[in-house]
Formats: structure tokens, sequence, C-alpha cells
């Protein structure tokens, strides 16, 4: 055995090692592992990103040559932020070895906060906003959760903290050889390919399990009352109380809205629950605290908020009888007291 073979052998003892000793660590850590239990040791999917900068990293290409570092966050998201200097270290000191990619969910973001951001700390890596596609083909639950891909192009760890386990992942993954003729990278997966409705589509046959247990259509099969999707996070109006005060009053005001309309005979109602930092306990809790009468589904693959190009919350989407997206109303077309009962109205044909 040469230098090098010790070496990697070394490396890769070294984060297993570790990652049994220390386990999980935290709710986050579980939800991170658990998630991207399924992905280790599989391809890693080939997309191509698309940096705030206009510049273009084609995943698919740096398989079999670098090993790739992806780190989710968010500009909301204070564990982000306390562990930004570790994922700027990494950067700087990766070499021509490591691809480090940091990727902003895009939930609750946007462009301008990104930036403001960036200037604020310093950040220097590439940064990627996205649209949904990279954190589902990644199963993201948390903020932050990293992605650490080995040179052969296959998936080698999945987490949420920034510790011993994650640098013991990122050394296995830079000591493995890069592929050869006689160590060929490992095939790249195919990204899922979803539809995405538009006001004016009509709805699929979908159904949502609440977290009761029951399968709800998204369309009334009866095709006599419209449907009201609310999408909404159960940690919006408590967590996001201090760092964006605005969008936690809005998820308190739709919130408020749905249940003083709830008694509307003539509309079916359905919340979908992001799965970001999300379990089907915390959506009961969330129904507890504050007396939700609708029915709750959890949307852990984030499916649904893709087919509907849903990235924030809250946002409702109105159905009509037929099956026909109607309207999507953001937090802007919320903030009127009588957006919602309006188009409520004009869906069931009353003035």
């Amino acid at each position: 055995m040469n230098n090098r073979s010790v070496t990697i052998l070394l490396g890769t003892c070294l984060y297993v090692w570790v990652a049994s000793a220390l386990g999980a660590g935290s709710s986050g850590q579980n939800l991170a592992q658990g998630a991207g239990r399924p992905l280790v040791g599989t391809p890693a999917p080939s997309l191509v990103l698309k940096t705030i900068d206009g510049k273009t990293i084609d995943l698919g290409h740096l398989y079999g040559k670098q090993a790739v570092y992806l780190k989710f966050w968010a500009t909301w998201c204070v564990p982000c932020r306390e562990q930004m200097p570790h994922f700027e270290h990494a950067y700087e000191t990766a070499g021509p070895d490591l691809a480090v990619i940091a990727i902003n969910t895009g939930f609750n973001d946007s462009i301008e906060e990104v930036l403001k951001y960036r200037q604020k700390l310093g950040i220097t890596m590439p940064i990627v906003l996205d649209d949904g596609e990279v954190g589902a083909a990644f199963h993201l639950r948390v903020t932050p959760q990293h992605i650490v891909i080995g040179r052969d192009g296959r998936i080698l760890y999945v987490g949420h903290l920034a510790d011993a386990i994650l640098d013991a992942a990122l050394v296995a993954a830079r000591t493995a050889p890069p592929a050869g003729k006689s160590n060929a990278a490992a095939p790249v997966a195919t990204p899922r390919i979803i539809r995405q409705y538009k006001p004016g589509d009509i709805l699929a046959s979908q159904r949502s399990l609440t977290i009761d247990g029951k399968h709800v259509s998204l369309r009334d099969p009866e095709k006599r009352r419209p449907t009201l999707l609310v999408f909404l996070s159960p940690w919006c109006e408590s967590y996001l109380a201090t760092t964006r005060p605005t969008l936690s009053a809005n998820c308190r005001v739709l919130r408020e809205r749905v249940d003083a309309l709830t008694g509307e005979k003539g509309v079916r109602w359905l919340g979908i629950a992001s799965g970001l930092w999300a379990t089907s306990n915390d959506l009961r809790d969330y129904r507890k605290q504050y007396g939700v009468r609708i029915p709750l589904s959890l949307d852990d693959t984030g499916v649904l908020f893709r087919e509907f190009d849903v990235m924030q919350v809250p946002t409702a989407l109105l159905v009509d009888s037929g099956g026909r997206v109607e309207h999507h109303l953001d937090s802007q077309d919320l903030a009127s007291p009588a957006a919602l009962h309006a188009a409520l109205h004009a869906a069931m044909g009353s003035p």
C-alpha cells in the first residue's frame, strides 16, 4: 500500500469514526441526516447552476474531477450566520480539488436580501439563488444543510452542523482519487421534472395526505366548490418575528383571515406547510397553539410548493370548482383586508 492509499484510508476512517462517535447532535442534524440518508452513496444529480453574478456552474462537469461542497442557507437563518465563518474558511482554503458553492434556498428570500447579506458578511464564494430545484434534488429539510460530494461523483455526507463530522467528510471527499480510466466517476442522477401550474391551468387529480391521515384532493372531486390552498410554515410567526418581522406579521394576518372565513360553507380549505424546518408534529403543535381549523398537510418533499411555484409564505392559491387555478395571492395581495374575501366570493359566483 503506497502513501497516497494510506492517506485516503486514514481520511475515510476518520470520517466514519467521528460520525459514529458524535452521533446526530441536534434536531436539525437529525432532520438533515434523515432526509439525506437515501442519498448517501448515490450519484449526485447533474445540475447547471447560475450564480447571482451571472456565471454558470455545471455540476456534472465537476464530478469525477473535484470534490464538491454545497451549503444551503438563508439570510433569515440564525445558525447559517453563525456558521458562515466556517463556510468562508472552507472556501478560502479549498484549493483546486474542492469546489465550494453557497446555495441560498430562495425561500422567503430575494436577490436584494442576498446581495445585502453578502456585502455585510464579506462573503466571497459563488452564490446561487435557488428556485427550489436544487433543494428538491438534495432533499433540503433544514438551514443550513451541508452536502459533500466526493471526487467520484457520489454523495458522501449530508448534515446540518459545522462540526468535526463535516470536517472529516470534507477530508475524505478531497483525499479520494479523481476519476480516471480505472476509476470512472459515478453516473450522475437526472433531476425529477416538476410541472408548474400557473393561473388558468387545470389541476390534475393530485391528493395530499393531512396530518390526520386523510387524503384530500387539491380540487373538489364533485366540481361544486372552489378550494383555497394556503401555503404556510408553522414557524413563520414565531421564528421570523425578530429576523423578518414583516413576514411574521403577514403569516399571522393570513392565518387570522383564513380562520375568520372558515365558516364559508361554499369553500374547501387545505393548509400546505413547507417541509423546511418542519415535521408533522410541529404542524400539530401549530394547529393546537393557534386553534387552526382547516385541514393541514406537510409538504416534506417540497413537490407541491414547486408545482405551484411558491417560494414565500404566506401564499394562497384559489382553485375554482372545475379545478382551474384562479388566483395566486402573495403577501402584498393579502395585505388588503378585502382581497381574500373578494377572491373567494368571486370564485363562488357571489358579490
